[in-house]
């Protein structure tokens, strides 16, 4: 990473002989030596192309034969999810059709894209190797848990329930490995793109970053459907299910919680290290370049610039590619677990409805948001009135409507039982409640982040009485912004419950069992426009990549201005994304510790429907679990910090020991910036992912073996259950309060940057970049991650169940 190939420039350099740098060759480096191909990819480029055709159509037969033999849904399913794949082939050929602009464009780029994909690399070689060591450990507690009555009537023995989660663990951490490299594929090819559209038109700028971003959305949510489907179908005919003696449907989603696990895992990982290294290299590079140098943001005198430039595509494209897919993957997990469990005691004559309904729902997605992606079109430049987030939203609105209809469609479709004949109408609304709380979401962190409305603009004020002002003003803001949505989400779950709770779905006794099915309805209408609003955050990064390519092959300042809008539209859309993220977290966490609870259940062969913490135990769980999620968010940030001191000492070391590089007469050492957050970012994720992993499994054994002495042998899994709900609480306020503040103070330096309060170089622009700085780790590192925690903590409660009891 640290070697160069010689430029053209290096001649001129030695000898002090450059003149302008307008009137110079703008060479960059390349930062590597050889191009690099994913193993599979680099497979199957090796392999003739008939061949391949004639193994793709087998596997296609196959997967199709297998799904009719499950259930016609199943073969729909495939179907949406193979022609999302060929839209997204569309997509691509699209984008990649356009021009990347100059040389010196396509010279930039070149390196962003050779530091992102050995980063990539890197990152997940380290992962997939620690994935393989936790399904070893996973695989050695199955051989010799417990088993529950259903498994042991069906045959299901240790054996082969171990090899079936380990199989599913590392297959959902392989499909969110290669979601995050989507993600991270397409956005270093269609930053250059963007920026060269940008000399033409606004308009086509923002529909390549639009269609960009669509591409990798389409392919992370049908590869999570997929991968689902896939795995249900081929547990489906291999067991038998529903044969005589074999294992009932609706057991048949608890194998799958193994896959849950494994994207989460990656998830994980993949947005600690990326948000590490994002944001290590942009305080860097903002701290010496801006504050104590006075040169603009992406400006290549910074030798920080190129590594900035990386993490955005590693931190924002490849972990939030990972963390979307994680995210989809387990709330359609929790909710084929609680339609099975309801389905199960209501006694409906055909559960499969109810298990494979969140299947259809996100099939419907890919239908929808493609159309949305596509509603975004070229039609001339952007009007004087008419802005890029008016036009985003104009598409997001017409996802929402279709989704409103096709929800209702799926919920007649799937939810229809002779018993309760309306209750699928109760369950349609369920989903209304869910998509209003997705807009609303959206809408909430709209407001509090965009530079159009009133609390950005008043911390940018803040930051016309100094650094410290600002930071008070942002902090509070953040603070503030959790209030609304916890006010949405508590709505949202109560209204839910509630018209699940009247659905008419009844058990034996006569008691109403569809609450919280309700709850799981709710949350797949939050996620029904999952690829659109994924779509719109993969806009923010490309749109970021671009206008450091612009800046940095020093193009006019109209195409500057260009870029700098669509940042500002994609800080935004960033922010609002990742608060939808907040939101469906929160509820399917919820479903997830419903599913726990369930499960305990099932293995304990007890009733476990309550926690009660006025136990002391249990109480010290509910502690132990808010104390992870400070714990965690402090080891975050604080890597951040460490990283970024090595960054700046580099930077200031290279700014005294070259002082040509202010005049353009010495070059940066680029490869020495991305050297140093690659390593650092790689080692210091580790320890908050360690916390995370082991935590819940040492806090609920360890209970577990005190409960056994004590008398209580549910203690261990009661203890569990309290940190993950304390956890869960916890963890929201805190994300929503770290994603907030940080898209906050970013855009309150925009807004400055507009030449409010004095622009750019001003006084109050040099606090407004303190407070950025600030919140870097806020909403890219520590945010971020928080969501997916305490998905992982659900999931991984779920996994090692057996050895709370």
């Amino acid at each position: 990473m640290n070697s160069f190939q010689s430029v053209p420039m290096d001649d001129d350099m030695e000898g002090g002989n450059l003149g302008p740098y307008q009137e110079r060759a703008r060479v960059f480096p390349n930062m590597r030596t050889k191009p690099y191909t994913p193993l599979i990819f680099h497979l199957l480029t090796r392999i003739n192309v008939r061949i391949l055709f004639v193994l793709m159509l087998l596997g296609f037969g196959a997967i199709f034969y297998i799904g009719a033999s499950t259930s016609p849904v199943i073969v729909f399913v495939f179907s949406v999810c193979i022609i999302s794949f060929l839209l997204s082939i569309y997509l691509t050929k699209w984008v990649l059709a356009k021009d990347e602009g100059p040389p010196e464009m396509a010279q930039i780029s070149d390196a962003i894209r050779d530091g992102a994909e050995g980063f990539f690399r890197t990152q997940y070689g380290t992962i997939s190797k620690m994935a393989v060591l936790l399904g070893l450990v996973i695989l050695s507690i199955y051989l010799f848990r417990s088993t529950t009555p259903q498994q042991e009537s069906s045959g299901l023995g240790r054996s082969r329930s171990a090899y079936i989660t380990v199989t599913a663990f590392l297959l959902g951490a392989m499909c969110s490995g290669i979601a995050g490299y989507v993600g991270m594929w397409v956005s270093v090819r269609a930053n250059v793109r963007v920026s060269s559209a940008a000399r033409r038109s606004a308009r086509e700028a923002l529909q390549i970053a639009v269609r960009a971003g669509g591409f990798s959305a389409l392919v992370v949510v049908g590869m999570a459907v997929i991968g689902i489907a896939i795995l249900y179908a081929i547990f489906y005919v291999w067991l038998g299910v529903d044969s005589p003696g074999a294992m009932k449907v609706t057991d048949l989603p608890l194998l799958l919680v193994g896959y849950g696990f494994g994207a989460s895992f990656v998830a994980l990982f993949a947005q600690l290290g990326g948000g590490i290294y994002t944001k290590a290299a942009d305080v860097g590079a903002d701290l010496v370049g801006k504050v104590e140098q006075g040169i603009p943001e992406d400006d290549p005198r910074n030798p920080a610039v190129i590594a900035d430039l990386v993490g955005d595509n590693v931190g924002d494209c490849a972990a939030r590619g990972a963390d979307l897919f994680e995210s989809i993957a387990a709330e359609i997990i929790s909710a084929m677990i609680l339609g099975g469990t309801m389905a199960q005691r209501c006694k409906i004559e055909d559960p499969s409805g109810f298990i494979l309904f969140p299947l259809v729902v996100h099939s419907f997605d890919l239908v929808i948001s493609s159309v949305g992606i596509f509603s975004i079109r070229n039609k001339g430049d952007l009007g004087a009135i008419e802005d890029p987030m008016s036009i985003l939203q104009k598409g997001y609105s017409v996802t929402i409507i279709l989704a409103v209809l096709t929800f209702g469609l799926s919920t007649r479709w799937m939810l229809y039982t002779e018993q309760a004949p309306s209750a699928w109408l109760n369950f349609a609304l369920c989903g209304l409640v869910g998509i209003m709380t997705a807009y609303i979401f959206v809408w909430i962190t709209k407001y509090y982040t965009d530079y159009k409305h009133e609390p950005v603009r008043t911390l940018a004020l803040s930051s016309s009485t100094g650094h410290g002002t600002n930071i008070i003003a942002g902090v509070s803001l953040g603070l503030e912004s959790t209030a609304l949505p916890v006010l949405v989400i508590s709505v949202a779950i109560v209204s839910a419950y509630w018209l699940g709770h009247t659905s008419g779905l009844v058990d034996e006794s006569g008691t109403p069992t569809g609450g919280l099915f309700g709850t799981a309805v709710a949350t797949m209408g939050m996620l029904s426009t999952a690829a659109y609003v994924l779509t719109m955050d993969m806009f923010g990064p490309i749109a970021d990549n671009a206008g450091g390519i612009v800046e940095m092959s020093q193009q006019p300042e109209s195409v500057r201005e260009i870029t700098d809008v669509l940042d500002a539209v994609g800080n935004t859309t960033k922010a609002t994304t990742k608060g939808f993220a907040i939101g469906s977290a929160a509820l399917a966490s919820f479903l997830l510790f419903s599913a726990y609870m369930d499960e305990v259940a099932t293995f304990a062969n007890v009733p476990f429907n309550q926690v009660d913490i006025a136990i002391p135990e249990v109480f010290v769980g509910g502690l132990l679990g808010s104390m992870l999620i400070y714990l965690f968010s402090a080891w975050a940030c604080s890597a951040v910090g460490r990283t970024a001191q090595e960054v700046v000492n580099e930077v200031r070391r290279q700014f005294i020991e070259r002082p040509g590089i202010m005049d353009y007469k010495e070059k940066p050492d680029y490869g020495r910036c991305v050297s140093i957050v690659a390593s650092a970012s790689l080692r210091e994720m580790i320890k908050p992912g360690a916390l995370a992993i082991i935590s819940p499994i040492v806090v609920g054994f360890v209970f577990r073996v005190l409960g056994y002495y004590t008398g209580h042998p549910l203690l261990g899994a009661k203890v569990v259950a309290a940190m993950l709900m304390f956890a869960t609480v916890s963890g929201i306020l805190m994300a929503l309060f770290l994603n907030t503040a940080g898209g906050a103070w970013d855009n309150a330096k925009k807004y400055i940057e507009t030449g409010a309060l004095g622009g750019k170089g001003s006084d109050s622009h040099k606090a407004a970049v303190t407070g950025d700085t600030v919140g870097d780790p806020f909403k890219d590192t520590a945010g971020p991650s928080l969501h997916v925690l305490i998905k992982m903590l659900a999931t991984i409660t779920l996994v090692m169940a057996p050895i709370f009891l």
